[in-house]
């Protein structure tokens, strides 16, 4: 090995095999190898969140005989280090030639180009995959604790996070597994949590959204969508009924690996929040609505659960200010973060009360549910302030009608021929969930 040359190896899987172990080799018959590691925040925004820790990941590729420092890089990019470090050679598997990464590698060719500085590609190791290690462990490590964890997680790594609607199992595989490739973007696109919709679980089961659906058949479905997916699951515990009951409710869902409730301080029979003043809203005490959270916040075992307060002043017609001061009552009570929720189509309301929230309280979780102002983007959404953004019924919504057309036109026409190409060929039916 060559003292007076230094080696740059970045290393943005959190799980290492055989290829990676070769790569750094390579690179230490080159000269001293500094490897740059992806921190949680630059995984998480890449694929996943990483099986182990920064800590742990930094300590195991510190003790390898051939690494002579670990640094961070916090980003897919290379060049901030690059620059700093001025390697003579950085070291990478060939497969980057191609693909997602191929923008990666022609920008450390660029910084690299700036100093003299030298890329050693070594052949890929056919056979292996971090992802592909991670799925097949994804089964084993999908435990309720590590599960609820996740939510908050997640908040602490990413500018916002994108929630689906999931119903049922299908629908969970389908938000599970669903994302979509952007040539402009180098990580996949996914769906970060799944919420859970009391109008939606309702609605499937032929019931109205009126709290008629009892606490254990909407355990019952999340139990269904739990055995087939892996992100976490926010669940919507309407008002939260009882303030003696809803300790029990957090305790069994924190049990099941749920990894947040939102409950909406509103009382008397439910009308949903997108009636808006067309039914009759009646907001609860505050002071009474503090104290369930607080009854909730008391009876949770772990420090991973999450009690959002669903404030539904603005459905009511009783303004931001009345949203504001309750906001303040109830996370003096101890919710872990508030759903500001507006049935208003351009925006305003929820663009001034993030304003006005985040001015007195810049870190608090906030969630938002864009149905009527879907207008506007999840990038400008964020900037607004909000750092959960629930697409909250749209599952449900699409499968309706998807489901009355074909129902219909088998009806017009006597036969299911002329349906055939609106439908999934059942050979793919056969294939759709996974032995």
């Amino acid at each position: 090995m060559s003292e007076s040359k230094s080696v740059y190896i970045a290393i943005s899987s959190d799980i290492l095999h055989r290829g990676h172990l070769r790569i750094i080799e390579a690179g230490a018959e080159l000269g001293e190898v500094t490897v740059g590691l992806l921190t949680d925040r630059a995984i998480a925004t890449y694929k996943r969140l990483p099986v182990l820790g920064w800590e742990s990941r930094v300590a195991l590729v510190s003790s390898m005989r051939s690494v002579a420092r670990v640094v961070e890089q916090d980003s897919l990019s290379y060049a901030d280090n690059l620059r700093q470090l001025r390697p003579d050679y950085v070291v990478h598997g060939d497969d980057w030639r191609t693909g997602k990464q191929s923008l990666v590698r022609a920008e450390v060719l660029s910084v690299l180009a700036e100093y003299g500085g030298e890329l050693v590609e070594v052949p890929y190791t056919s056979g292996v995959s971090g992802t592909e290690v991670e799925r097949g462990l994804r089964p084993l490590m999908n435990t309720a604790d590590r599960r609820r964890g996740k939510l908050r997680q997640l908040l602490a790594l990413k500018p916002f996070l994108r929630v689906m609607e999931v119903s049922n199992g299908l629908s969970a595989l389908i938000v599970e597994n669903v994302h979509t490739e952007d040539p402009e973007e180098i990580a996949p696109r996914e769906y970060d949590a799944m919420w859970v919709s009391s109008l939606c679980d309702s609605s499937f089961k032929g019931k109205p959204d009126i709290e008629l659906v009892d606490f254990t058949s909407r355990m019952n479905t999340i139990h269904e969508i739990m055995e087939v997916s892996s992100k976490p699951i926010i669940v919507d515990g309407d008002t939260g009924g009882r303030i003696e009951h809803f300790s029990y409710t957090v305790r069994t869902l924190e049990r099941a690996g749920v990894s947040a409730v939102i409950i909406e301080d509103k009382t008397g029979l439910k009308q949903n929040s997108l009636f808006g003043t067309d039914a009759v809203q009646t907001l609860d005490d505050p002071e009474a609505f503090a104290a369930k959270i607080l009854a909730g916040k008391r009876a949770q075992v772990s420090r991973d659960f999450m009690i959002f307060a669903r404030l539904e002043s603005l459905i009511a017609g009783a303004g931001i200010e009345d949203a504001l001061s309750r906001a303040s009552v109830y996370l003096a009570a101890g919710a872990d973060g508030i759903m500001i929720h507006s049935k208003e189509k351009d925006g305003s309301e929820i663009r001034e009360f993030l304003a006005q929230f985040r001015a007195g309280h810049p870190d608090v979780p906030v969630v938002v549910v864009p149905t009527t102002y879907n207008h506007i983007h999840e990038d400008e959404l964020s900037e607004m302030g909000a750092n959960i953004i629930i697409h909250a019924n749209h599952l449900l919504r699409s499968a309706y009608p998807a489901m009355f057309n074909t129902a219909k036109k088998i009806l017009e026409c006597g036969r299911s021929k002329e349906v055939d190409d609106e439908i999934m060929p059942i050979k793919d039916v056969l294939k759709l969930i996974p032995e």
